[in-house]
């Protein structure tokens, strides 16, 4: 504890300059979250509220919760992975004053007691990335639950928890689902994930990715960004997938599309973005080439199967940061980045500033409504709510705003003629 800061661990908090000029350059770029930072720092409409986060501990992330902080709110903070805390921005956080309980490299145990710190200051509103914040007080602390208005979830893996949870009857307290918004994930999913990916690809390893066989599991938002990105750095990009429709995109979008066990065989580097466990397994390990690079965007370690491939393998060595080379009994290379973790933070900087601008301006105004509708003597009902479509125009109308373009606006004449159903050739 520092005589004028709140409660903290972090790795060293003479990393704090360091982080202090990092959020700084991620304000300069995030205009939408700083305009609302500077519209409720007067009022302090989150006075009295207690937001327990468990995000990933980013520069952007930091702009997220100083602006909290300027609207009154008091905030206790962990991170959602254990490879995705920058230790510099932590420490710049506790250094202005924040409870943040983060460090990079921490294991699992130390991952829970990060997030089981965070809520000893008893919140009554939370902020997850992958759900496991809400599922450790659903879990493990049923006492916290009747003072907890509500949350927001930031990435597709917890919502898709968080729904199978609502749809059991097991969801305790409503949680807007941030990520779904246009604004969202249709930005940050895809040209974020996909440029920091690749960042974080070319990070670990240094190859050139042009005329790659890049193999890119899941096509979904993420995925999409991903092969999107590779393929405008001149790889060859080849998709695997499990949903026709998503197939039958990738395929119109002019990539290759087969099965992983076909694309094991031709591959040179591999990348699972699809949020499913044992994308690859001992049978693509068998049929890897020599020097292949495998990777996971996906939120948790799981779609790369770690354990299968210590069974087929003879030694591991670091070879630089973020990247150990697996020797298999058969004497050939695997190359596993970031220990199958998120690539993009664990070997990068996650996705750049402007794109989690609209992100991160849609968990504030979220938690805002959150505390204006209990301000109101009003909850949500205990499930997964979507952002209205309002709220989504209105930050991507700033952010074009912000990028000085102007867009055409509907005339009366037009907008009576849209709901006109008598209207025809």
């Amino acid at each position: 504890m520092n005589e004028k800061k709140g409660v903290f661990k972090v790795r060293d908090l003479k990393l704090a300059e360091e982080g202090h000029k990092r959020i700084e350059w991620a304000e300069s770029r995030m205009p939408v979250l700083m305009a609302l930072r500077k519209k409720y720092s007067q009022t302090k409409p989150l006075k009295g509220f207690r937001i327990a986060g468990c995000l990933h501990v980013t520069k952007e992330t930091a702009v997220l919760v100083k602006t909290f902080v300027e609207a009154g709110a008091q905030v206790s903070w962990s991170g959602c992975n254990p490879l995705s805390t920058n230790d510099s921005v932590a420490a710049a956080l506790a250094d202005d004053g924040v409870s943040i309980f983060a460090w990079h490299g921490m294991n699992v145990k130390e991952f829970y007691w990060c997030i089981e710190e965070t809520l000893k200051f008893k919140p009554n509103l939370t902020l997850d990335d992958g759900a496991d914040l809400i599922f450790t007080i659903h879990n493990k602390h049923h006492e916290l639950i009747p003072y907890i208005i509500g949350g927001t979830e930031e990435t597709t893996t917890g919502v898709h928890r968080l729904r199978a949870m609502a749809d059991a009857g097991a969801l305790r307290y409503p949680v807007v689902a941030v990520n779904d918004a246009e604004t969202k994930w249709d930005f940050d999913n895809v040209y974020g994930t996909g440029q920091s990916t690749l960042d974080g690809v070319i990070r670990a390893t240094s190859v050139l990715l042009a005329g790659k066989n890049i193999v890119v599991a899941g096509f979904g938002h993420c995925g999409r960004g991903v092969a999107m990105r590779a393929k405008g750095l001149g790889a060859n990009v080849i998709v695997t997938e499990v949903k026709a429709t998503a197939a039958l995109k990738a395929t119109l979008e002019g990539f290759r599309v087969m099965t992983m066990d076909q694309a094991a065989k031709v591959g040179d580097i591999f990348i699972t973005a699809t949020g499913v466990k044992d994308i690859l397994i001992d049978r693509h390990f068998k049929s890897l080439k020599d020097g292949a690079i495998i990777c996971n965007t996906g939120h948790y370690d799981c779609e790369i199967n770690l354990v299968q491939l210590k069974k087929v393998t003879k030694s591991i060595r670091e070879i630089r940061p973020n990247n150990e080379e697996y020797l298999t009994k058969d004497g050939r290379r695997i190359y596993v980045l970031a220990q199958g973790r998120l690539v993009n933070l664990a070997a990068a900087e996650g996705h750049p500033s402007e794109v989690m601008d609209m992100s991160f301006a849609n968990q504030f105004m979220s938690q805002l409504r959150l505390a204006e509708l209990y301000k109101k003597g009003k909850k949500l009902d205990n499930k997964v709510h979507d952002i209205s479509v309002e709220q989504d125009q209105e930050i991507a109308g700033v952010k074009l705003s912000t990028m000085d373009i102007k867009i055409d606006r509907l005339t009366p004449e037009q907008k009576v003629y849209m709901t006109d159903y008598s209207a025809g050739t």
